[in-house]
């Protein structure tokens, strides 16, 4: 309370010189990053931490490197730009990193007919 209301104390409230009602709009009122309200709100630090301002600015920064590498592979040699890999977002509450995908389908041997891949290619089922 003292962080936030400067001068005021608890004490105040038995005292009678603060209300139940001026204690209640105080609360309520409360910073989303005070512990107060963070415990009312059970959740973490971590989680307040991405505010809707910051998710919004870290939106906009994947935005704008997916924008340049877009860019950058369209407009650029292709032989030097062949290798070149979309970026990865920013990593925050809610939004999943790419999983590494490969191109390669394997037939045969330890890693088994490759059949489940190519159905997953082709939109099919696989029939092993």
């Amino acid at each position: 309370m003292a962080r936030y209301w400067p001068g005021r104390s608890l004490l105040e409230l038995y005292r009678g010189s603060l209300s139940w009602r001026e204690l209640g709009v105080f609360v309520r009122h409360l910073p989303l990053d005070s512990a107060t309200a963070r415990s009312l709100r059970n959740s973490s630090p971590e989680e307040d931490y991405w505010t809707p301002d910051r998710q919004l600015l870290a939106t906009l920064v994947d935005a704008v490197r997916e924008s340049t590498f877009a860019t950058i592979k369209l407009n650029g040699d292709p032989k030097k730009t062949a290798r070149l890999r979309p970026p990865d977002p920013i990593p925050r509450p809610g939004v999943q990193a790419r999983a590494a995908k490969s191109n390669v389908i394997r037939f045969g041997g330890r890693h088994g007919s490759g059949a489940a891949q190519l159905a997953g290619v082709f939109g099919g089922a696989a029939n092993q």
